[in-house]
């Protein structure tokens, strides 16, 4: 009497594949019994049923499925704090002077126009700035929700507020909060080089747009630098002719903010050029269990009364 596996084949004169839906059904579950006592799931027990009825056989290849790879919640963003840096002379939060966070339309995404009862506009190459805050005392994770503000000098090196010809404006001042992906996004202007500072851009993280009426809840004061490349092919352009001799007196490794490290984890990231415009991109850790040491004044900007240059 022919058998399969142990089974007796009903219908011996035909082939395994053809001996009924009883016997591959029999086959199936005796194969599962196996199958599950060797650790192997039904899926695959399914797959080999299939090859004992007329599935491919055991020397055919089929495409094998990727496994699935689950996604944690959160990805870490970032692993190291960034510096806490001196938000200089020229703030405009409340600390030295002025305060435009007090007033209503900061929160805003593009920074090139001032806004309230001032209007006038920061002309120069565009530049799109992109931060992404990490949350490390959670772990590296997005920092949504976080109120991050934006300050910069002008193509000509003045902040608004402060330096001779711009103190009834308030452009290049803005704050926005960051999304799921603890990403904030700017519009402005690529920003000068003025004496004594290597380029920069000023910002400071709040715990919610509720805090940026009080500077000292600010989780983290920082600057972003930017690369000598962009700078360069920037600065070769009309209105800032100025900002090619100062750069040229300056390195990131003798800056006075940035020298410490070259500015190693405040570079910023650029892409684009001086007809299509820049963007800027930096990811900033921010640790809420350390004490934020930045603020403070620094540098002095043309047309502002002499200050050490630190801003």
């Amino acid at each position: 009497m022919l058998r399969y596996e142990g089974r007796r084949l009903p219908r011996p004169e035909e082939e395994v594949v053809d001996q009924g839906l009883d016997f591959d059904l029999g086959t199936l579950v005796s194969r599962r019994r196996v199958l599950g006592f060797l650790g192997v799931d039904a899926a695959t027990a399914g797959l080999a049923a299939c090859g004992a009825t007329g599935g491919p056989s055991a020397g055919t290849s089929s495409p094998a499925s990727s496994p699935a790879t689950a996604s944690p919640s959160a990805t870490a963003l970032a692993g190291e704090e960034i510096p806490d840096e001196t938000a200089g002379p020229y703030p405009g939060d409340g600390s030295n002077g002025p305060d435009v966070l007090e007033q209503s339309g900061i929160v805003r995404s593009d920074l090139r126009t001032s806004f309230g009862d001032a209007t006038g506009t920061a002309e120069g190459v565009p530049m799109t700035l992109e931060l992404t805050v990490a949350d490390l005392a959670g772990g590296g994770v997005p920092f949504a929700g976080v109120a991050v503000y934006v300050w910069h000098c002008d193509r000509e090196g003045r902040y608004s507020m402060y330096s001779e010809g711009v103190t009834d404006q308030n452009y290049l001042r803005g704050v926005q909060i960051a999304d799921d992906d603890g990403r904030v996004r700017f519009t402005s202007i690529f920003p000068a080089c003025y004496p004594g500072r290597w380029p920069h851009i000023h910002f400071e993280v709040y715990p919610d747009q509720a805090s940026i009426t009080d500077s000292t809840s600010a989780i983290a004061t920082s600057q972003v630098a930017l690369p000598k490349n962009a700078c360069d092919a920037v600065y070769a352009t009309a209105g800032y002719a100025s900002s090619v001799a100062n750069l040229a007196r300056l390195t990131l490794a003798t800056d006075n903010v940035f020298g410490d490290d070259g500015g190693a984890s405040q570079l910023g990231a650029v892409t684009g050029s001086v007809t299509d415009g820049y963007t800027v991109t930096l990811t900033a850790g921010v640790d809420t269990t350390t004490t934020p040491t930045g603020g403070g004044t620094g540098g002095s900007p043309a047309g502002a009364p002499p200050a050490p240059p630190a801003g």
